[in-house]
């Protein structure tokens, strides 16, 4: 079995192309083979680190960190966002999120004149709104997008405080010093929302107490009614209104009983956290990096090595832990292109923000020239025909 799916693969192996490296300056990035990364640079609070690695035929991920003003207006609040959104069933979503979420921010913040997690959770909203807008007006010419859907991690840490906000399993974690023993700990910061945790479970069986297959466990998976492992996202729109959930939608999407209430949410989780100088960074990335990592094991690996390049370190960290789990070379792993990587490894987004104490306790209103990177990915051509492999099952994570 094992001989037949590396000839398979082999199949499919192809040298690295010139088209897939970039090479020279650093400032915008750079792209070897499936991995994009940016090693260092600065934020308002510190130095941070990001890297993206491909797996699917199409980057489902995106990711943004911002930093400067979080306002519309230069005068402020001043701080840093950080989002990681992770796609299913296409990258529609997660690209809409990278295009309006913080843009969505700004505009509140300036209403309210401060940063806070009303002002995070009306940009949610916001942003969800927006998209089933764009689905609505796609659905007579493109109704698969009515499933397409993304988790949305983000960080703003301005003032001192930090505000974590999620829907979905990606994960934001802290490492924080210990000062009797010299030891950095791992501290999660963000709440899930993955069928696999029985409190979300829990949570899906109280909110559809007349839905005996609110979860489904399938395939030895747990899944909202047998379709996404997700319960809150944005977009996902057939799982959210009813008159997207029916033709010509595929039917492998549509449910048997029409739905009154929706049946995910985009209420994000958010809690805020008073930064303190023993706080040393915060790892956000996606469920692509937790599946192979570890909090710990994430945590250390940033902890015991330089501040350059600790993205790029972690990603391949979880590729090598993944191409174990496969009893293959590491080496092997990397020359598979997009597509076919998707049996092997998520796509997997990592931005590292290191927290420097003098930094960090600077005034929200002390100015700093802005600072836009985004994570990237395979720029391909318009309709580029994807190598060989088949695209995962949408609106999976």
């Amino acid at each position: 079995m094992l001989s037949e799916l590396m000839n398979f693969l082999r199949a499919c192996f192809r040298p690295r192309s010139k088209r897939y490296v970039h090479t020279g300056s650093d400032s915008g990035g750079r792209q070897d083979g499936l991995l994009w990364y940016k090693d260092s640079g600065q934020h308002f609070n510190g130095e941070f680190s990001m890297a993206v690695v491909q797996a699917n035929n199409l980057l489902e991920d995106q990711s943004q960190i911002e930093s400067g003003s979080l306002s519309s207006h230069e005068s402020g609040p001043y701080g840093t966002f950080v989002g990681v959104y992770d796609g299913h069933g296409g990258p529609e979503t997660s690209r809409y999120i990278n295009d309006h979420l913080f843009q969505h921010l700004k505009r509140f913040t300036s209403e309210q004149q401060s940063i806070s997690a009303d002002v995070i959770r009306k940009a949610f909203q916001a942003t969800e709104e927006g998209f089933l807008s764009l689905v609505t007006r796609q659905w007579p010419m493109k109704p698969q997008i009515a499933a397409v859907g993304s988790c949305c991690l983000v960080g703003v840490v301005s003032g001192g405080t930090l505000y974590v906000a999620n829907l979905g399993d990606s994960r934001a974690v802290l490492g924080r010093a210990v000062k009797a023993t010299g030891e950095v700990l791992s501290i999660q910061l963000s709440a899930e929302h993955n069928a696999s945790i029985e409190s979300v479970r829990q949570e899906l069986h109280a909110l559809h107490p007349d839905d005996s297959q609110i979860v489904v466990l399938k395939h030895n998976v747990w899944r909202v009614k047998g379709l996404i492992q997700v319960s809150r996202s944005i977009g996902d729109v057939y799982l959210k209104k009813a008159e997207f959930n029916r033709e010509p939608l595929y039917a492998k999407f549509r449910l048997r009983e029409p739905f009154k209430r929706p049946i995910l949410s985009a209420e994000p989780a958010i809690t805020v956290h008073q930064l303190k100088p023993h706080d040393q960074f915060i790892i956000f990335a996606s469920d692509g990096l937790w599946e192979h990592l570890s909090n710990q094991e994430a945590v250390d690996i940033v902890q015991n090595h330089p501040r350059s390049g600790s993205a790029k370190r972690l990603v391949k960290a979880a590729l090598q832990e993944s191409a174990k789990k496969r009893e293959m070379r590491y080496s092997d792993l990397k020359k598979i292109d997009r597509g076919v990587r998707r049996h092997f490894h998520d796509d997997i987004t990592v931005i590292v923000v290191f927290l420097d104490s003098n930094h960090v306790s600077r005034a929200s209103s002390a100015k700093f020239q802005n600072l836009s990177v985004r994570g990237g990915g395979i720029t391909l051509p318009p309709n580029t025909l994807a190598p060989c492999g088949t695209p995962t099952e949408a609106g999976s994570t």
